[in-house]
């Protein structure tokens, strides 16, 4: 298995479009630092971008790799090798390129100029969304057959956590603005690991007073040592659960 995770990820960092990706998150970041009076504003800037792009290229370019390598994967399982072990092999390749990518481009700038807590926590939360989101994109792919179908699949579950998502909530806050849902609304920010991502940062950054009453609820329980490990551990199973259920489909797939 694991000279199959070696040639993957061999494979994917020689990719040129991961190449680009890690320069244009370098040049994205030590411009944003750059241009900033302190780190601090600089690393809020550098969140929305990341948030944006991260979960928009990992699930995108893991959903084209998969299809790409079609031929591959029927090879390998051709092979005397447990349909579990190429999964494993493929998502551990994938995740770990992605990763490191995200980490030279991102990581390291934001480690550099904010060597803090904050600091480390951001990249910590942009490592686990690139996993999350190449988990999300194996499901995806192991779902249809079709190229077209499974990047159209991709592109729509991106599009709902980035954008939708955040729609639906505002518009809950707004039909039950005279109930105190504010509780409620640290349960429903666990559905999304952007939005999960997000909150985390900013109260690292300690401008939750800009995010008002809900802003203070967030902070009572996200604030909290106890919060923080709840929502790592909310993060990883949105690594585990897309892709346990897409090595349930794939042992169970005909090629």
């Amino acid at each position: 298995m694991s000279k199959i995770i070696k040639y993957i990820l061999l494979d994917i960092l020689r990719n040129k479009i991961v190449v680009a990706y890690t320069l244009f998150l370098l040049a994205i970041s030590l411009t944003v630092f750059s241009l900033e009076d302190t780190p601090q504003k600089g690393l809020l800037s550098l969140l929305n971008l990341i948030l944006f792009i991260v979960p928009l290229v990992s699930i995108i370019f893991s959903t084209i790799y998969i299809y790409n390598s079609s031929e591959f994967i029927e090879l390998l399982v051709s092979q005397p090798l447990k349909r579990n072990s190429i999964w494993f092999s493929l998502f551990g390749g994938l995740a770990g390129a992605l990763t490191l990518a995200f980490i030279i481009g991102a990581g390291l700038p934001t480690l550099i100029f904010e060597h803090s807590t904050t600091g480390g926590a951001m990249v910590l939360m942009g490592a686990l969304i690139t996993i999350i989101f190449v988990a999300i994109a194996m499901l995806a792919t192991v779902k249809t057959r079709d190229k077209a179908k499974g990047i159209g699949l991709a592109i729509l579950l991106w599009l709902y956590f980035s954008l939708v998502f955040d729609g639906l909530v505002l518009f809950l806050l707004f039909q039950f603005a005279d109930y105190p849902i504010e509780k409620v609304m640290v349960g429903v920010s666990a559905l999304n690991p952007i939005d999960l991502g997000r909150i985390l940062i900013l109260l690292k950054m300690d401008v939750s007073a800009l995010m008002g009453y809900t802003g203070a609820i967030f902070k009572d329980f996200f604030g909290t040592q106890k919060g923080y490990i709840i929502s790592v551990i909310v993060l990883v199973l949105w690594i585990v659960l897309p892709f346990g259920y897409s090595i349930k489909k794939f042992n169970h797939k005909d090629l």
